[in-house]
C-alpha cells in the first residue's frame, strides 16, 4: 500500500504524490500520470499494483497547484469538473512537466534505476509530452491519451521508446486520428483494442477486462525490456 509524500518542483511549487515501494527485487521505477479525475482511487490502485509487480511507483498530483489531492469519481458531474481542472493544467504545460520531472528524480534518488512513465487519458497526453521533453524518462506508455493524436501533438519526436493503447470504439479519440498517429509515428508501438475510452479502469462502465489484461501484459513486458538494469560483463 502506498502513501502520500511531499515534493517540490523546479519552480518551487510544492505538491503531493502517492508513492508505493516494491517488497521484492526492483524492476525499475514508474511515474503514473493521472486522468482528469486526480490521483483518485483508481490511480492510487494502479500505483500500488505497479509496486506489487516490482516497480517503485509514484503518482504526482498534477492538479496540486489549484486543487490539491483531487479525488473524483466518474459521474457526468465529475467529468465536467475534471475538464475544468484539465483546462487550468493545460494552460501551464511546462509547470506540469516540472512536477513529473520532480517525481522521476525522486524515484532515481531512492535507488539506481531507470524510470518509465505510464499515463491514462489526459495523463497519456502528459506522458507523450514527457517522452519528448524529459531525459529522466526511459520508456513511456500512453493509455488512450486524449489529444495526443491531434496534428500538433503527433508531430512530437519522443526521446525514448513509446507504447500506446487505444480503443477502436473510443467516442472521445476518433479512430482515424489514431490510425494517422500510427502512420506518422511508426516507431511507437501502437495497439488497438475492441473497447471504448477508459477501458483499463474497472470503476468505469467502459471497463473491458480482456483488453485491460492484454494491455497490462504488454505494458509490463515493455517496461521490462526498457527499464531492466543491465548487468556488468
Amino acid at each position: 500500500m502506498g502513501q502520500w509524500l511531499d515534493l517540490t518542483a523546479a519552480d518551487g511549487a510544492g505538491f503531493s504524490a502517492w508513492a508505493a515501494h516494491p517488497s521484492g527485487p526492483l524492476r525499475g521505477a514508474v511515474v503514473v500520470a493521472q486522468e482528469i479525475f486526480g490521483v483518485n482511487r483508481h490511480i492510487r490502485a494502479v500505483t500500488d499494483r505497479m509496486a506489487a509487480r516490482g516497480f517503485l511507483a509514484i503518482a504526482p498530483d498534477l492538479f496540486a497547484r489549484f486543487t490539491p489531492r483531487l479525488d473524483l469519481g466518474y459521474t457526468d458531474a465529475d467529468v465536467a469538473q475534471g475538464r475544468q481542472y484539465k483546462a487550468q493544467a493545460e494552460a501551464m504545460p511546462g509547470a506540469i512537466l516540472q512536477q513529473v520531472q520532480a517525481a522521476a528524480q525522486w524515484a532515481m534518488a531512492q535507488a539506481p534505476c531507470k524510470v518509465g512513465m505510464v499515463g491514462f487519458c489526459w495523463g497519456g497526453l502528459v506522458t507523450w509530452r514527457a517522452a519528448e521533453q524529459l531525459p529522466e524518462i526511459s520508456a513511456a506508455v500512453c493509455y488512450y491519451g486524449g489529444g495526443m493524436t491531434e496534428a500538433r501533438e503527433r508531430a512530437r519526436q519522443p526521446g525514448c521508446p513509446v507504447q500506446a493503447h487505444f480503443g477502436r470504439r473510443d467516442t472521445i479519440i476518433a479512430l482515424p486520428s489514431v490510425l494517422e498517429f500510427a502512420h506518422v509515428q511508426p516507431r511507437v508501438q501502437t495497439h488497438l483494442y475492441d473497447a471504448d475510452h477508459g477501458f483499463n479502469c474497472d470503476l468505469r462502465s467502459s471497463y473491458d477486462h480482456d483488453s485491460a489484461v492484454q494491455a497490462k501484459d504488454r505494458t509490463l513486458a515493455f517496461f521490462d525490456q526498457h527499464l531492466a538494469q543491465r548487468q556488468p560483463s
